[in-house]
């Protein structure tokens, strides 16, 4: 089956992807079975995706329940799962409206119409984003996110961006002027190399948005629905942004995204403006509120918290174990990365090897965020694995 797929791949699918060879076939949990009937420990899944782990009982409980009563309405009818979705997403957040999407990319599309909308309404049009950022591969999010390796051979970029160092609050405030509209930003740069900033760096930024009627933005694709140890990561600088961008562990595997916006934000949004045809449909929309309602009777965030303490120590030894390899572990919760001083791609495909799935992002950081079901056992497993491939790449 393994060469059959591959083949079908090489024939009839654009090659815009890096492949690993290997046919996955089966999920469950934080575990992965591909075609040749081995087994992984993955401890990346879905790249965020999956935050429940695979097929989750009760998102695949409430897909399958949905699947033969409505598929599909669109967005010009009312669709109760929608609004229930929408509530439970206002209700842990701040007040304010919902829009629904398909993926993190359009949510930050919508989240940038959004403020262009708002900002032109007094002549302001440009958003600030960070070098190092990901905010999505469309023309516009590509341009947002300011990194040249995505660009290249895009050009023309959407005009209207300006980008700064993340976490410098000085070339922030710098950047700001009478045009800005927006400040676009990840609370924890994730395809970047899990970058953090600090409490008072976020809260700076939402006094300097205040100050000069410029929105306040967070992309909270990578970040939210508890994977930080809070179920949206800003909860852990005491302050709140006016826009969040949503997505992927939003469906717990199928394809959903959102932003959350202040009410006299998200008005602006008038019939005719923006609309998704696929967006909020009641198959995704039973998936999330499935999502909300495991988090909640699982107190899978209180574990996140817990086990994420764990991973962390465990990997600060490892830091200490092997100085000469590892320069830095950080992160928050259960999404974590581990700074080497050479290239990790080897390293990360050394441990699919023995078993464990991990990633390697922007050359040298390996970046773990298990599912927030995972065991301590698998943790511990998997930890076990990765150093044993550290101590080989350590001399």
């Amino acid at each position: 089956m393994t060469n059959e797929t591959i083949e079908l791949y090489s024939k009839y699918v654009i090659n815009s992807y890096t492949k690993t060879p290997l046919v996955m076939v089966r999920g469950k949990g934080s575990w992965l079975w591909d075609s040749e009937g081995k087994k992984y420990l993955d401890l990346f899944p879905g790249w965020g995706v999956n935050g429940l782990g695979h097929c989750h009982p009760k998102v695949a409980g409430a897909v399958k329940k949905q699947l033969t009563t409505l598929m599909h309405v669109p967005n010009n009818f009312y669709n109760k799962l929608q609004g229930r979705l929408a509530e439970l997403l206002i209700k842990n957040s701040f007040a304010g409206k919902c829009f629904f999407c398909n993926s993190g990319a359009e949510a930050n599309e919508a989240a940038i119409k959004l403020a262009r909308r708002h900002g032109n309404l007094n002549g302001r049009n440009e958003i600030i984003t960070c070098y190092n950022a990901f905010h999505g591969r469309t023309i516009t999010t590509i341009t947002a996110t300011a990194q040249e390796k995505y660009q290249k051979g895009f050009e023309p970029l959407t005009p209207g961006f300006e980008h700064v160092p993340y976490g410098d609050l000085a070339a922030m405030k710098n950047a700001v002027s009478p045009k800005t509209a927006a400040i676009l930003i990840e609370p924890i740069q994730g395809e970047g190399g899990i970058n953090t900033a600090s409490k008072e760096y976020f809260q700076a930024l939402r006094k300097l948005c205040d100050e000069n009627n410029v929105l306040l933005m967070f992309d909270e694709v990578q970040t939210g629905l508890g994977r930080t140890g809070e179920i949206f990561c800003y909860k852990h600088f005491g302050i709140e942004p006016d826009v969040i961008s949503l997505a992927k562990a939003l469906g717990g595997g199928l394809a959903i995204g959102a932003i959350i916006s202040r009410a006299n934000v998200a008005d602006v949004l008038v019939p005719g403006t923006h609309a998704s045809t696929f967006g909020g449909n009641p198959i995704a929309c039973s998936a999330g509120i499935a999502v909300f309602e495991a988090l909640e009777k699982e107190n899978l965030i209180e574990k996140t918290r817990e086990l994420g303490g764990y991973l962390k120590s465990r990997l600060l030894k490892l830091a200490k174990t092997y100085p000469n390899l590892i320069k830095e572990v950080r992160g928050m919760g259960l999404m974590l990365g581990i700074e080497l001083n050479k290239p990790g791609a080897d390293i990360a495909k050394k441990c699919m090897e023995k078993g464990l799935l991990i990633n390697c992002t922007h050359d040298t950081v390996l970046r773990i965020m298990p599912a927030m079901t995972v065991k301590k056992s698998e943790l511990k497993l998997g930890l076990d694995i990765l150093s044993s491939v550290l101590k080989e790449y350590a001399n």
